[in-house]
């Protein structure tokens, strides 16, 4: 995938997929952006794909970090040096209470090795340590610690953190994955969005150009007509009117792409002294979708699978702590060891002594009002409310891709008549043009061309913009390229040097 991205870059630059239009200079090169090229900035060097390539790096630490916690921990702890100089209360065999100088130097140290098992909940450790002790006024030094020892701490009847944690983090991991993948098409679909009201103001611009430029050359018409005295005074001031009427929705049409122009460069971050003009996306593919693939491919590629599959395991995990924390809980606590103590350091490893400790506390819940037994109603309402709620999320999820593809199955005739209807209208109305200038028709029956004409290149452009923004729509719900058959994959860039 990492080739595929680099050959991509590299056929942007190389390739021609931006083209200067004219002019010399940097200043004056107007470059033409096709669809594509816009989303493919979108992706590689918008803000928000930066958000999303964060938010993704985010959750590979969690799971790195949650992947760590149960392998084996080795740990060196120590206190070096702890000096202490004081007049300390000592109390006598007679219960008397006096004050005794202490000047000592104290140090420890201790090595551990600890693992835990998730499936049990148990943590199991392996140390050694040591502790020396320097009496400055007995002027003597002492050590004592553990050459071996060994122990684990088993809750019993608990609830177990670890195994609830194994079953829930890989999910949340594959989450993330998908969702970066589903964030960077919603990139896409938002660049779509911006290319295509920018798309829009600057066609409304073209029209208005054209129309400004027609009205001067029919007020020349006119005027010439009105000398010969072949207009009424009426049609000459409609037909003045009709002038300042173009220049007015020029100066409009000039704000708006202005407007336009400062979004979509801000959105995909592009210099904004960068001169641009959109191409419009004529290379559409209309294709057949099959629904039952489409929503196969979602299933397996959207985010919302595991997150069904979590939540309804969170809902289960909540019940069960909520019985565990209710009921008998018992806490089991043993160690077994060596220790010893000695004025020298290796008289510590010279016939050292076994230490054993074992220890069992429990917790039984006797009177509490009720609060146990609520707590666990609580909890399976809940889980109840979860199962219902994903059940319902499942459907609606289901039904919102059968939805998108028969929607982008009807977008052929849309496509197909917008496009005749624009042709049509453009015929008519330079037909309604030349008669108009050769005195046929009136001002009328041309301003009524001239918006026939402009409502039928909006609708064409309308009609486009719904296929691509389906396409990308689709693209978004499935996670699944249907041109190239392929599922989409992305890369994150800050995970590449990991």
């Amino acid at each position: 995938m990492r080739i595929k991205v680099f050959y991509s870059v590299v056929l942007l630059f190389l390739s021609g997929l931006i083209y200067p239009l004219a002019g010399n200079s940097n200043d004056s090169i107007v470059y033409s952006l096709s669809l594509r090229n816009v989303v493919d900035l979108a992706i590689r060097q918008s803000a928000s794909v930066k958000y999303a390539q964060n938010t993704n790096v985010n959750y590979y630490w969690r799971w790195k970090n949650f992947r760590t916690s149960f392998r084996p921990q080795l740990t060196l702890t120590g206190e070096l040096p702890n000096y202490t100089q004081k007049n300390t209360p000592v109390v006598q065999p007679d219960g008397s209470i006096e004050f005794r100088k202490i000047s000592q130097l104290q140090g420890s140290s201790q090595l551990a090795l600890s693992q835990s098992i998730p499936g049990t909940g148990t943590s199991l450790y392996a140390a050694t340590n040591l502790y020396r002790i320097q009496d400055f006024i007995k002027s003597s030094v002492e050590y004592s610690g553990s050459p071996f020892q060994i122990g684990l701490y088993q809750p019993i009847f608990s609830y177990n953190y670890m195994k609830w944690q194994k079953k829930t983090e890989p999910l949340i991991y594959e989450e993330s994955q998908k969702q970066f993948v589903e964030s960077t098409e919603r990139i896409a679909f938002q660049a779509a969005v911006y290319f295509f009201r920018y798309l829009q103001i600057q066609t409304n611009y073209n029209l208005a150009e054209n129309n400004l430029k027609n009205s001067n050359n029919n007020l020349k018409i006119a005027e010439i007509r009105k000398q010969l005295g072949k207009i009424s005074d009426n049609d000459f001031a409609r037909i003045q009117l009709s002038v300042f009427n173009a220049r007015k929705a020029l100066n409009k049409a000039r704000m708006d792409l202005k407007n336009a122009d400062f979004e979509l460069k801000s959105y995909i971050n592009l210099d904004q002294n960068q001169k641009i003009e959109l191409m419009i996306p004529l290379d559409m593919f209309l294709f057949s979708i099959d629904p039952e693939k489409a929503l196969e491919e979602a299933k397996a590629n959207r985010r919302e699978t595991p997150h069904f599959t979590r939540r309804l395991i969170e809902a289960e995990r909540d019940l069960q702590r909520a019985k565990r924390n209710s009921g008998l809980s018992a806490t089991l606590v043993g160690s077994y060891g060596l220790s010893n103590s000695a004025v020298t350091y290796g008289g510590i490893y010279d016939q050292p002594e076994k230490q054993r400790v074992i220890s069992l506390s429990m917790r039984i819940p006797i009177l509490d009002w009720g609060r146990s037994a609520s707590a666990i109603k609580l909890a399976e309402s809940q889980r109840e409310l979860v199962v219902y709620d994903v059940e319902k999320d499942i459907k609606d999820f289901e039904r919102e891709v059968i939805v998108q593809v028969e929607q982008f199955g009807l977008l052929l005739d849309q496509i197909t008549t917008a496009k005749e209807a624009d042709k049509v209208a453009e015929n008519g109305y330079l037909i309604a043009l030349n008669k108009f200038q050769s005195g046929e028709i009136s001002i009328t029956d041309l301003n009524i061309a001239l918006s026939e004409r402009e409502s039928a290149k909006r609708d064409y452009i309308t009609a486009i913009e719904n296929y691509w923004e389906s396409f990308y729509r689709l693209r978004i719900l499935t996670l699944f390229d249907f041109e190239l058959n392929q599922k989409i994959m992305y890369d994150n860039p800050m995970l590449d040097s990991e």
